[in-house]
């Protein structure tokens, strides 16, 4: 985010948003893991922060493990096309 509070968003045709919305898109939730090496992305919540800055709804869910917490991200609603 900027210093005055608004995200300098992509695109909804970056390639980088495109990988990270078709591994959501089936609605499972997915783990910062799985979409770093599934959607060749990295800084996760900086890449759902801008999905949905275009209208996607996508929740995260800490759940704790024995090794630690992981992050769980579901899309329940994919962003709008303008």
């Amino acid at each position: 985010m900027s210093a005055c509070g608004h995200i300098h968003a992509a695109g909804l045709d970056s390639p980088r948003l495109q990988r990270v919305l078709r591994l959501l898109s089936d609605g499972r939730p997915r783990t910062t893991r799985d979409i770093v090496r599934k959607a060749r992305v990295m800084a996760v919540p900086a890449v759902v922060a801008e999905l949905r800055h275009h209208g996607a709804e996508i929740l995260c869910a800490r759940v704790h493990t024995p090794m630690g917490p992981r992050f769980y991200y579901t899309m329940t609603k994919a962003p709008t096309r303008k």
